[in-house]
């Protein structure tokens, strides 16, 4: 059985590929929406209004005042 070439015929390539040879075909297809997700993700992005994140607090807030020592606790 003869199959396409893909230089030759690219288009006749990928179809004979996605039949035959499915996972491999869409494994390609989704690899390839990664670095196009880097051009398309931002303007839709601002679309909906998201924002940039706060950023992740490095250290744990100290609370402001004398420290209120629990009563009723002890042993």
């Amino acid at each position: 059985m003869s199959y396409p070439q893909f230089f030759q015929q690219p288009l006749r390539y990928l179809r004979w590929a996605s039949h035959e040879k499915p996972a491999i075909f869409y494994s390609f297809v989704i690899g390839a929406g990664g670095p196009l997700s880097f051009v398309v993700a931002p303007p839709i992005r601002r679309f909906f209004n998201d924002g940039p994140r706060e950023k992740i607090p490095l250290t744990y807030p100290i609370p402001h005042g004398p420290r209120k020592i629990p009563e009723g606790y002890d042993d």
